[in-house]
């Protein structure tokens, strides 16, 4: 892939670019492939132990220079009203190709905490750039569990549908 080191270090306007400046624009920071994943299965906790949202993506990278911008949407979660301590943690893990899912972010910490026993309803959103220095299979999702083990924490709520989407940089 193109370096973005090799284009000028400022543009004139009216400049003229050569051939060469034009193919370096157009190979940097190119998004290669895009995939997809969504789900309605709702999922419960009321543990400390994190469980599957059922929200999983796979991508395969063609370059191992290649970035991994990763977007996982939860819009449906809640906090049941059993326990003022009651709220959601939600993390984004991976896995390279079948050895064992890793941690990456804490996407929501204490999710829907209010100190009181009312039930909550939210969602968790995030964003992670992971740079694997791999063409194997990567394969991500959340997980989600209980952050204090008290009542029912909730994931597709109403069978809300979650979103993540991988998309492949190149650098």
């Amino acid at each position: 892939m193109a370096s973005p080191t090799t284009l000028p270090a400022t543009f004139v306007s009216g400049a003229v670019l050569t051939a060469a400046q034009l193919n370096d624009l157009r190979g940097a920071f190119r998004v290669l492939q895009v995939v997809t994943f969504s789900t309605t299965t709702p999922g419960s906790s009321s543990t400390t132990t994190m469980n599957n949202t059922t929200l999983t993506a796979t991508i395969t990278p063609s370059s191992t220079s290649s970035r991994v911008l990763v977007f996982a949407n939860h819009p449906s979660c809640s906090k049941s009203g059993g326990n003022t301590q009651n709220s959601i943690r939600i993390e984004l893990v991976k896995d390279v190709g079948g050895a064992g899912f890793n941690s990456l972010a804490v996407l929501m910490t204490n999710g829907g905490f209010t100190n009181t026993s009312l039930i909550n309803y939210f969602g968790v959103a995030g964003l992670y750039i992971d740079s694997p220095a791999s063409v194997a299979a990567l394969t991500y999702k959340t997980m989600f569990g209980n952050a204090v083990a008290a009542a029912a924490v909730n994931v597709q709520v109403s069978s809300i549908r979650s979103l993540m989407v991988l998309m492949e940089i190149s650098t």
